[in-house]
């Protein structure tokens, strides 16, 4: 089956009003920033965003937020967004803070069919209310639940028609484990071969959990803080 699309517009064509949608990306690195911008020109509203972090102000998830297009974000960290830090402290976005490793677990469980996990991190914290806890051998455990999501938005290095994936250093970050966890994964790549022209001992997300993809072109790749030394 050829999963291949015409643009990043077409892509988000079948993404309504409320949907969840995971993007991937660490920091400004590896995220989906076409399928991002397509998003936010046309206008869907409602969103719950699950994303690492909260991008800056006018690139990453940052543009959506700044249109009031984000109802609720689930992230880890968010302090790189001024217009989030608004949004936050008016009470205008629930948000739903996650420890980094929860986070990603959470969603890797979820790929797997694992409906929930216990893990030490948060247990006696404000991450622990409301949740069940054991112990076991003498350590305590909180209760955290699979993340899903309606869709997820991963960016890829290079893919093929039929969806097989590869990312490329750090880029390859929380890109596979969104791409399992959701209904309806859509990739942008940077480059887009055959079936059969990727090694399938290099593919990092199998074809199967990839539902449309299209070729991306002229990527912004923006660093968040760029620190330089005096030569």
């Amino acid at each position: 089956m050829n999963k291949v699309l015409a643009s990043a517009e077409e892509a988000v064509a079948v993404i309504p009003d409320g949907a969840t949608i995971m993007m991937g990306g660490f920091g400004l690195c590896g995220i989906p920033e076409h399928l991002i911008a397509a998003l936010q020109r046309r206008g869907t509203r409602n969103l719950t965003i699950v994303s690492n972090n909260a991008g800056v102000d006018d690139y990453g998830v940052g543009p959506l937020l700044r249109a009031r297009q984000v109802r609720k974000m689930i992230s880890t960290y968010v302090g790189e967004n001024k217009e989030f830090e608004r949004q936050f402290l008016q009470k205008e976005i629930e948000v739903d803070l996650v420890p980094q490793g929860t986070f990603s677990e959470r969603m890797r469980a979820a790929g797997a069919g694992i409906p929930a996990f216990y893990t030490p991190t948060g247990y006696g914290t404000l991450i622990a209310e409301g949740k069940e806890s054991r112990t076991f051998d003498g350590r305590d455990y909180v209760l955290e639940l699979a993340l899903h999501a309606d869709f997820a938005f991963v960016k890829a290095w290079k893919g093929d028609a039929v969806g097989n994936l590869v990312y490329r250093r750090t880029a390859r970050n929380f890109n596979p484990v969104m791409a399992t966890a959701a209904r309806f994964t859509i990739a942008e790549v940077e480059e887009l071969v055959a079936p059969g022209e990727i090694d399938p001992h290099v593919v990092h997300t199998p074809g199967i959990y990839v539902k449309r993809l299209f070729r991306g072109s002229h990527y912004s790749k923006q660093i968040e803080k760029r620190t330089v030394r005096d030569g």
